[in-house]
């Protein structure tokens, strides 16, 4: 059993604990306020932080003057490395493996969305719901995806994400074989890449392209973006469960989501914009809505079901929680797992045919 297996693995929370070694954290934006927040959870204590070289201006963060590894390294003769941030870029990505090489690194995952940590508590208390979906899973490198992820989310350990990535084009490719008379719907479509990126797999034809976007500021370069293509529908909404007025962070970039405090929101079901129109293929990332999304849009699953593109990612229930939800809205569903280069295990994405 899955569950079986990740309790039998080192908790990353305790490897940190007890490593006998100073703990130093990788890292100082919201990943880093999240893990010293987790750190107090479990009583741990960080004896410093550190930043890339390139990052390293004399700052603070939370009392520690901020340093290089290279200042690190003269002071202590080993520690342990807690990395608190994400990347996909390639020379991040390098230089996070060259410190793994140098001195012993682990990622306390946090979520992106929430505050509920990955531990022996949560295993416990969803382990019917983890070996459930395991199960509905269409592929063997869904099942390794998804062991290895959670394992990752268990221990920390960097080379378990080594073992299971893979390009998105091996997804499209494979799995998704988009064609050229597609009704797009973009859920997230921030200021056109994944409009972008749909069209580079479908050599520039579609049918439609339907596209929400919840912030002002980037629906603006969505309309830009957009402004001289045919058969595009835009819209300043965020995809929910139903039609309604939502809070949001407004953040710009990627990370406009629903919070406590913000800007007054404007978000809606998917079906009900649509209204019938047959889409073809659903591309979902929506910062912690994905299971109201999906909820949102059961008819269309049901009557139509469009391939599916969804961040699996944002809470660390959504990878067994999303593929539950989309088999109970239509049991014909194959369904897939895919990481893509990241560290941690962000971009891992559900694919649906």
């Amino acid at each position: 059993m899955i569950t079986d297996y990740l309790k039998s693995l080192p908790d990353v929370w305790q490897s940190l604990k007890s490593s006998g070694k100073p703990v130093v954290l990788y890292g100082m934006g919201d990943g880093a306020d999240k893990v010293l927040s987790a750190f107090e959870k479990f009583s741990i204590n960080a004896s410093a932080v550190m930043a890339s070289d390139e990052f390293v201006r004399g700052q603070s963060f939370h009392g520690f003057r901020v340093k290089k590894l290279s200042e690190l390294e003269s002071e202590h003769s080993d520690f342990t490395v807690a990395l608190c941030f994400a990347s996909q870029l390639p020379d991040v990505m390098q230089t996070i493996k060259n410190v793994a090489d140098r001195h012993k690194t682990l990622v306390p995952s946090v979520p992106v969305f929430g505050d509920i940590l990955f531990d022996g508590e949560f295993i416990d208390s969803f382990s019917d719901e983890i070996e459930q979906a395991y199960n509905l899973l269409a592929d063997e490198q869904s099942r390794r995806v998804y062991k290895n992820v959670l394992a990752f989310y268990r221990t920390g350990e960097l080379n378990l994400l080594d073992e299971i990535t893979t390009d998105k084009s091996e997804a499209f490719n494979n799995i998704l074989k988009l064609g050229k008379n597609e009704v797009y719907v973009d859920l997230g479509a921030y200021n056109g890449d994944t409009i972008d990126e749909f069209l580079s797999f479908t050599d520039g034809s579609y049918r439609k392209i339907v596209a929400f976007e919840p912030n002002g500021k980037n629906f603006e370069k969505l309309k830009a973006h957009c402004a001289d293509m045919e058969n595009v529908e835009l819209w300043q909404l965020g995809a929910y469960s139903r039609n309604t007025v939502l809070t949001f962070n407004n953040k710009a970039g990627r990370n406009s989501a629903i919070a406590e405090s913000g800007v007054q929101t404007q978000v809606a079901a998917v079906d009900t914009i649509l209204c019938g129109t047959a889409a073809g293929y659903i591309k979902a990332d929506v910062e912690g809505a994905d299971y109201h999304t999906l909820l949102g849009m059961k008819n269309t699953l049901k009557s139509f079901k469009p391939k599916l593109n969804f961040s699996a990612y944002h809470r660390f229930e959504d990878i067994f929680k999303l593929p539950l939800l989309i088999n109970e809205l239509n049991p014909e569903y194959k369904i897939y797992l895919r990481h893509h280069p990241y560290i941690p295990a962000w971009d891992t994405n559900i694919y649906c045919i």
